[in-house]
């Protein structure tokens, strides 16, 4: 196992690595941007090291800098969270060319996932079914386009083959909405991804966002922990998740978890992953691999009782997972709300101080953030306060003590999003469960 590892990342997800690193008695090493100096996660760092100033393509996002931290720090690996570099494979190859480890998935891994169209052939040929849709050749023929858009049908959803995180993505409803964005699209694609490949899907309505946890070791054993349900989004961006996914039948549940399993085993893949699929109610269509740790991550741990991120460190140091799969049992339900710095109704982001912080508690209530009295939620980053999971014996008992929770949690001097989590969780369609990724437009 390590001794010392350095957190190339910052806000909550580095207070969580942080947290399971002194559990485990390792040394942990906090990176910050100089807008980050007076951090939860700096202020409790065993070490920490100024990697530049605020704007992060010169701090969080500039690998010279994490590499140099690492080196100077005696750092044994990196551990990259999510977002930023976390999926980067040209800073993962700088990572172990540089002597460290990077606790991620292989580098071959993260060059075919971070490229949604190699992603998918190749989950294809693992054998997973893939949404109808096409390449898109930006400078080729128009009739083209349309020609393969009358197969499929309308609405399309354009896609960036280099995006994620819910960007780069376009609805198209006519034929000629599709001749007039391709280019604009792949022009913007360039800009925001450096890559300007596009590809087109099938919009499948009324569809369900799912989600297989995976964890493999290095020695060929790959297991799932489950599934997450994280069909309440807006504009792709997930802002509710739990876990398991409800309202699907334990056998086609098990049917996708093998499935995920077995595409990871014939890929090879390493480290914490997250196969995500949507649901029509009868089949799962393959859409992405996410080669990192997720936001949503706790709602797996509360159901499963594992340390994910204890389980990433371990298969990065080479240590076989300690459990098979006949041993990973789910109890009960946990649900997750996105805690954002932004405008209930406007969604505007709401950077500034915090002048009243209260948290909420009491049973089966996880909170995980990085912001105190008095600490600055800064402009230069995600608006991501932190995240409240709510565990029950089951949905009803976690719709409850999330209900609660909400009620009872108190954050001053920014707006937030609590309102707007509130209308959700009281909604009768999603206190059923099973709602589409449309709901929140819809509820809207």
């Amino acid at each position: 196992m390590f001794s010392k590892i350095l957190i190339a990342n910052r806000g909550e997800i580095a207070l969580r690595i942080q947290r399971t690193c002194r559990e485990m008695g390792i040394h942990d090493v906090c990176v910050y941007s100089e807008a980050d100096r007076d951090a939860k996660y700096v202020r409790l760092a065993h070490e920490t090291i100024c990697i530049g100033p605020a704007d992060p393509t010169q701090s969080y996002l500039n690998p010279a800098s994490l590499i140099a931290a690492a080196e100077v720090s005696e750092a044994e690996a990196i551990h990259p969270g999510y977002g930023f570099l976390s999926e980067n494979a040209d800073f993962a190859e700088q990572v172990e060319a540089s002597g460290f480890v990077f606790i991620g998935p292989k580098i071959e891994t993260l060059r075919i996932m971070g490229d949604k169209i190699q992603a998918k052939r190749t989950m294809r040929s693992a054998g997973l079914r893939l949404i109808p849709g096409f390449d898109i050749d930006a400078e080729g023929d128009a009739k083209d386009l349309v020609k393969h858009s009358k197969q499929i049908g309308f609405p399309l959803m354009i896609k960036a083959s280099a995006g994620g995180g819910g960007r780069g993505m376009r609805i198209i409803h006519t034929e000629a909405m599709l001749r007039n964005s391709i280019g604009m699209l792949a022009r913007e694609s360039k800009r925001s991804f450096g890559d300007g490949v596009l590809y087109a899907e099938k919009l499948l309505s009324g569809a369900r966002h799912i989600e297989v946890q995976i964890m493999a070791d290095t020695h060929g054993n790959v297991l799932h922990l489950g599934t997450r349900d994280c069909s309440v989004q807006r504009r792709h961006q997930k802002l509710i998740e739990e876990a398991p996914a409800p309202n699907i039948t334990p056998k086609a549940t098990e049917r996708l978890c093998q499935h995920a399993v077995d595409a990871c085993k014939k890929v090879g893949y390493e480290g914490a992953g997250t196969m995500e699929f949507l649901y029509d109610g009868k089949n799962f269509y393959f859409i992405e691999m996410n080669s990192r740790l997720q936001v949503e991550h706790p709602v797996t741990e509360m159901i499963t009782g594992y340390d994910l991120v204890e389980m990433q460190l371990r298969a990065a140091a080479g240590e076989k997972l300690p459990m098979k799969q006949r041993d990973i049992v789910l109890n009960g339900h946990a649900i997750e709300c996105r805690i954002n710095a932004e405008d209930s109704v406007t969604y505007a982001p709401s950077p500034g101080t915090v002048t009243a912080y209260h948290p909420a508690g009491g049973p089966g209530i996880r909170v995980d953030s990085h912001i105190y009295l008095d600490s600055v939620i800064s402009h230069h980053y995600d608006s991501l306060i932190g995240k409240v999971i709510a565990h029950g014996i089951d949905r009803e008992q976690a719709l409850a003590r999330m209900r609660r929770s909400l009620s009872e949690f108190v954050i001053g001097g920014v707006k937030n999003n609590i309102p707007m989590h509130q209308r959700i969780i009281s909604n009768a369609a999603f206190q059923q469960g099973a709602v589409s990724v449309d709901f929140l437009e819809s509820m809207q």
